[in-house]
């Protein structure tokens, strides 16, 4: 690792409170995070004790209401905040990305009397959650789940397996989606489950290329009871809700994909900077300027897409379209990036000595998470040409 540190970005921020907000995240990422990342994800190890942390500072629910704990930011500074987390660590970036999308479905479609009840404790009372939509048989096309919630009196049981889990085990709470209705998306309704429910259980956590710190893993629900007042929404509405997550979600990947590329760039600068060959930095050879200047002109990109698309979310108009296209954009840049990055550090890129082997590796999921990029192609050219007529 090189010792020079990185120059914070510079951020275009709607207010002085933002600015504040920005400054001690990048305080609590340089200080608490960043030191500690590659070993502990070396090792394997959850930082359960960061998300602590970040709870107890009123990161946690930084885009929802005050009056439930929330920090009622816009999303065009949380996803700056998701940014810098995830350019300390991609596993703490990404996890609460993850855990403000576990909240997404009560703090949209509950009722006042649900809010009042659970939020405060999700938002900002050390709780973190989880999202379960994927199951082992439906990826991308999440509409034929086939995990089931029957209506037993005044309360559902539900049964099944979800699959690729981020938090899976270790999470407080799962926002699960189920069918408790016909085939395809209208027989789906979301449920608000606690983590520690009698009969739900989490498989040994998947072995990965990336991102080893934080849990992915299957969880199985054995006739898991839940009261009906743990149901959110309307009986049918949960494909709705969980494709409403999923357009916040989408740039909540792409503003961690930014944070990776904007790490990844950094080490590669400093790098090339401080390496000396023929005489000379090799920053001074025209075929790494290029590189460098490629890499800064895909980030800069994509953090403007990004938030072009939150400045629409925050707006109240329509950004599923732009969501799509900043996750697609930002997480192809981020592995070209860190690619690049790899190869300006030469042999010394490819050791575990310096982070941005790591970082490649990271980026690649992202390509993967929240929908492939081959989803989001499809969901751009809907919006453009309308349904496939096949």
């Amino acid at each position: 690792m090189t010792d020079r540190a990185p120059q914070p970005v510079d951020r275009q921020l709607p207010t002085e409170e933002s600015r504040d907000l920005l400054a001690l995240v990048r305080e609590i990422a340089q200080r608490e995070i960043r030191p500690r990342a590659a070993e502990e994800e070396d090792a394997g190890r959850f930082p359960r004790e960061v998300f602590t942390l970040l709870s107890e500072a009123g990161l946690l629910g930084l885009p929802y209401p005050g009056e439930y704990g929330g920090g009622e930011q816009p999303y065009e500074v949380y996803l700056q905040v998701l940014e810098e987390l995830a350019a300390a660590r991609l596993t703490v970036g990404l996890g609460v990305s993850v855990h403000s999308l576990a909240c997404h479905g009560l703090a949209g479609y509950g009722t006042k009397e649900q809010q009042a009840a659970h939020l405060p404790a999700m938002l900002g009372d050390g709780l973190l959650g989880a999202y379960c939509l994927s199951e082992p048989a439906a990826g991308s096309d999440a509409a034929s789940l086939t995990t089931k919630a029957v209506r037993d009196g005044d309360d559902w049981v539900i049964t099944g397996t979800k699959a690729w889990i981020t938090h899976g085990g270790v999470a407080d709470f799962y926002t699960v989606l189920a069918r408790t209705g016909v085939e395809g998306p209208k027989g789906i309704t979301a449920f608000l489950v606690p983590g520690d429910a009698a009969g739900l259980t989490a498989a040994v956590p998947e072995k990965k290329m990336g991102m080893k710190g934080s849990p992915t893993a299957q969880l199985h629900f054995d006739g898991v009871r839940v009261p009906d007042s743990r149901r959110i929404g309307e009986e049918g509405q949960g494909f709705s809700i969980a494709l409403a997550a999923l357009d916040a979600g989408r740039l909540g990947i792409a503003a961690c994909a930014i944070g990776v590329a904007q790490a990844a760039l950094d080490e590669a600068l400093a790098y090339a900077l401080d390496r000396k060959q023929f005489g000379h930095p090799i920053a001074d050879f025209q075929g790494l300027r290029f590189m460098l200047a490629d890499m800064a002109t895909k980030i800069e990109a994509g953090r403007a897409l990004y938030l072009a698309a939150a400045r629409l979310r925050d707006a109240g108009k329509p950004f599923s379209r732009q969501a799509a296209m900043a996750k697609l954009f930002c997480t192809d840049a981020a592995m070209a990036v860190t690619t690049d990055a790899v190869q300006i550090l030469g042999g010394y890129g490819y050791t575990a000595d310096f982070p941005v082997e790591r970082l490649m590796r990271e980026a690649k999921v992202l390509q993967i998470v929240e929908g492939t990029n081959q989803i989001q192609r499809m969901v751009i050219a809907r919006h453009l040409a309308g349904p496939e007529t096949r």
